[in-house]
């Protein structure tokens, strides 16, 4: 709670001085380690990226297999019937419904 006292300018020269004196206890990588550091992560990268792109398309090829991409056409004419068969259906329940409520 003591840093929170006196002037906004000597806080701000306090704590950057702080930071690089940070810096300046950092023990640095050479750059042959940075390089082959970098590579080995470029290598993961690559082969998570073939491995995933594989089973991706393998997954989508197993579906193609079984069917599940299959298009099914519907006509004007099958969808208008289906409309009029669910809705003669709701009908005579409601029909049945009535009936049943008035009987009993």
């Amino acid at each position: 709670m003591a840093d929170n006292k006196g002037n906004i300018f000597k806080r701000l020269g306090k704590r950057i001085s702080d930071v690089f004196a940070e810096l300046k206890r950092v023990t640095w990588p050479t750059g042959e380690k940075l390089a082959k550091t970098a590579a080995v992560v470029l290598l993961v990268i690559v082969f998570f990226a073939v491995y995933l792109t594989l089973l991706g398309n393998g997954g989508r090829w197993i579906l193609d297999q079984v069917g599940f991409y299959d298009i099914v056409e519907t006509t004007v004419e099958s969808t208008e019937a289906a409309v009029s068969e669910t809705a003669a259906t709701e009908a005579a329940e409601t029909v049945e419904e009535t009936e049943s409520s008035a009987e009993g």
